[in-house]
């Protein structure tokens, strides 16, 4: 036998053996892999989202008779019980006016019931004007078909003028079609801080 008939003979030998070892090598390693897939939710935010049908990032927008645009957002909400309306966390909304400007609001929860044509925002409630006055209270009562809004408890409002605190407040056009006025009512104190001028 020649020394190439040999070598053909041993490679027919050796290759199927190689071949194994490659696969079985193969085996070995993908065993060593963590297959576990890993979800990127807590256990208790899925057992939330499952039990309380949780939605995440919720959104309602619109635009009032005078041209107003509304939209309001939140981090997650939940269907209320016995037709209340939904519950919502991290609730904010963006008004932008037709004669130009934007008044935008924050709260830590709050509901939506568009059948009622009604929002309301609850826990450290912050309102900023087009004129960048800022005005906290800790609820407020809002209609979504148009720019009327209340709020039934204290509010503290900084802006150029000072500082101003009152019973409540009231969020309103006077006349059809009018500008958007914010009127306080019972108690109004102002701490009026002129500006000092620039040197």
């Amino acid at each position: 036998m020649d020394s190439h008939s040999r070598a053909v003979a041993y490679l027919k030998v050796l290759l199927p053996l190689a071949a194994l070892v490659l696969l079985s090598t193969l085996f070995l390693i993908s065993r060593g892999v963590n297959t576990d897939a890993v979800i990127p939710f807590a256990q208790k935010e899925i057992e939330d989202r499952m039990r309380g049908q949780l939605v995440t990032a919720p959104f309602f927008s619109g635009t009032t008779a005078k041209g107003d645009e509304i939209k309001v957002t939140a981090s997650t909400a939940r269907p209320g019980r016995n037709g209340a309306p939904a519950i919502a966390s991290d609730m904010s909304a963006e008004i932008n006016l037709a004669e130009g400007g934007k008044i935008t609001l924050a709260s830590e929860t709050g509901a939506i019931n568009p059948a009622q044509d009604t929002a309301r925002f609850t826990g450290n409630v912050v309102i900023t004007s087009a004129d960048g006055l800022v005005v906290e209270t800790e609820e407020l009562h809002s209609i979504l078909s148009g720019l009327s809004a209340s709020s039934p408890g204290p509010v503290r409002a900084t802006g150029d003028i000072g500082v101003l605190t009152a019973g409540n407040m009231q969020i309103e056009a006077k006349t059809g079609g009018g500008p958007v006025h914010m009127l306080f009512k019972n108690g109004v104190k102002l701490l009026y801080q002129p500006q000092q001028p620039e040197r």
